[in-house]
């Protein structure tokens, strides 16, 4: 071990005014980052909206994107000045979200700081993110993101030690200041977790007998992580894994598995040549894309089919408490909940909100429409889970994904449904049309467009039932008489500008209409979608940036 009781400095500083973290921490261009000071301040507010952590440890990783090296030598520094006894860091500085979730778990760890921007483009002119993680390995709740962003409002200073950087590639401990730095394995503890949820040898078995997979890592956190349990665990032909080097910039692509920046999964599934499963993750490797041979599965399906079939992996044999689902998120989920006699939970968007009910119990599986799934094993969505949970009900049950998915809308119905995403458009306009959506919400109900009637309307808000804390105003829902229904929401996940996103649902039960196009069964509640927030006028938009 190198000893350095390196001396603490004491930096004067000035507040910068655009550090409120959204739903997922605080995401800017990494120049806005790269300014001087402005990590730093970000660092320090954490610190400070922090108590009890002296000695303790503090766990710190990211995706690899580009400046992720020079953050965590700034965020070990920091950590060790302001009193943490312990920092452990993946080697290379990589950790995937769920991951980091799983160390912080497993080593009892005060806290964690994740440096990513989870599924947005990395490199020099694209994005940066920072978050903090508390005990239970899951996003800080709002009391400590709002205590957070106050404090970066009136920060005068930071602490940091003057020291070298560490060697972040080298396995083993160093001494930074008067704390203890190692650099561990960034997937074993993952690795061995996996391993006591799934039936690896069942799944290993299915690919001896010839399963075919292709995972594309996206050029981004997944890739080691993905051979070791893919290829090298469960025996997965070599090169089932593809883009799996970690690069700061995703090789250039957007690391986002969805149909627009995986659409060569997509083609591949539906072509002659497709394996029997394609998937994917994204950038620090919470979300998940699955798509069988010639069969899409929906994120919002995805969700209820593991609900339906968690039985079948030995970690969840006992069953499941209930199922926990963001708002926007199908309700696909809630009839298979219903059907096992189990609570269904509607959240806000965000991961954080999940945290009470899985602490409290009260449900084991949870997920949202943008390709988010997990369980009690974490407090974060776990791309790679999800992956192995379909990979355990194949092989338990011995069908096709195709044959899954259907024989699940025979029993349940099938839910269509589509969110459409508006990018970058202008704040004012953006938050000028949700306004007029709030203002509109009395005189909705009972009003008709065509055969659609509308039953409700609100704007949500949620009650925390272990806690009773309120969030309010978190997404604008149109409930119409059959069923179906609309919901508005701007995202707080970019970095530019506004997202609008609209999400739109038809429930049908009738065997016969499982086989229509999405968006063409979705075409009147488009049609009225459109008409109630008068998209158009207000964005400049005639169509949507993304259709997932």
């Amino acid at each position: 071990m190198t000893v350095s009781l390196s001396p603490v400095q004491t930096i004067a500083t000035k507040p910068f005014a655009d550090q409120r973290p959204g739903t997922s921490g605080l995401r800017k261009k990494t120049k806005v980052f790269q300014q001087p000071h402005y990590l730093a301040n970000f660092v320090q507010s954490i610190f400070a909206s922090l108590e009890g952590f002296e000695g303790k440890t503090l766990v710190v990783g990211g995706d690899g994107r580009f400046f992720n090296r020079e953050a965590i030598q700034i965020v070990i520094k920091m950590a060790a000045a302001n009193g943490f006894g312990e920092i452990l860091v993946g080697r290379g500085g990589i950790l995937s979200t769920p991951a980091a979730s799983a160390l912080i778990r497993a080593e009892k760890a005060f806290g964690g700081i994740v440096l990513s921007a989870s599924h947005n483009p990395g490199g020099p002119d694209e994005d940066f993110g920072i978050k903090y993680n508390i005990s239970n390995g899951g996003p800080a709740p709002e009391k400590i993101t709002e205590a957070i962003f106050a404090h970066s409002k009136t920060i005068e200073s930071y602490k940091i030690v003057e020291a070298p950087d560490v060697d972040l590639d080298a396995l083993g401990e160093t001494q930074v200041g008067r704390a203890k730095v190692r650099i561990v394995d960034p997937v074993a503890v993952y690795l061995k977790l996996m391993e006591s949820l799934f039936d690896f040898p069942a799944i290993k078995q299915m690919f001896g007998a010839g399963f075919t997979l292709k995972f594309d890592a996206m050029s981004a956190v997944t890739g080691p992580y993905a051979k070791a349990i893919f290829e090298e665990a469960l025996g997965a032909a070599p090169g089932s894994v593809v883009n799996a080097e970690p690069l700061p910039d995703f090789g250039g692509h957007h690391p986002d598995p969805n149909l627009v920046h995986a659409k060569h999964l997509y083609d591949l599934a539906m072509s002659a040549k497709a394996p029997d499963l394609c998937a994917a993750s994204d950038g620090d490797g919470d979300r998940n894309l699955v798509i069988g041979r010639g069969q899409f599965v929906t994120p919002s399906d995805s969700l209820a089919i593991i609900a339906a079939n968690a039985h079948l992996a030995p970690g969840y044999k006992s069953g499941i408490a209930g199922v926990a689902r963001s708002m926007p998120t199908s309700r696909a989920a809630d009839r298979v909940a219903e059907k096992l006699g189990v609570g269904i939970y509607e959240t806000p968007t965000g991961w954080k909100f999940f945290g009470n009910l899985l602490d409290a119990g009260k449900v084991t599986i949870c997920g949202e429409e943008s390709a988010g799934a997990g369980s009690n094993h974490v407090r974060e969505k776990d791309g790679l889970w999800a992956v192995l949970m379909w990979l355990n009900i194949l092989a338990a049950r011995k069908q096709s994904v195709k044959d899954i998915v259907r024989a699940h809308w025979a029993d349940y119905g099938r839910n269509y449904y589509s969110r459409h995403d508006y990018e970058g458009v202008a704040s004012e306009s953006a938050d000028a049309l949700i306004a007029g959506l709030r203002a509109s919400l009395p005189a909705l109900p009972g009003q008709s467009l065509g055969a659609l009637t509308i039953a409700a309307a609100d704007d949500f808000a949620y009650h925390d039932p272990v806690d009773g804390s309120v969030s309010k105003q978190q997404g604008v829902r149109i409930l119409f008489a059959d069923g179906s229904r609309i919901v508005y929401r701007l995202s707080g996940t970019g970095t530019s500008g506004a997202t609008l996103r609209v999400y739109i649902e038809r429930f049908e039960p009738d065997l016969a209409k499982h086989d229509l196009e999405t968006q063409a069964a979705l075409a009147k509640l488009i049609a009225a979608a459109e008409k109630i927030a008068d998209i158009r006028r207000h964005t400049g938009r005639d169509e949507p940036s993304v259709i997932t």
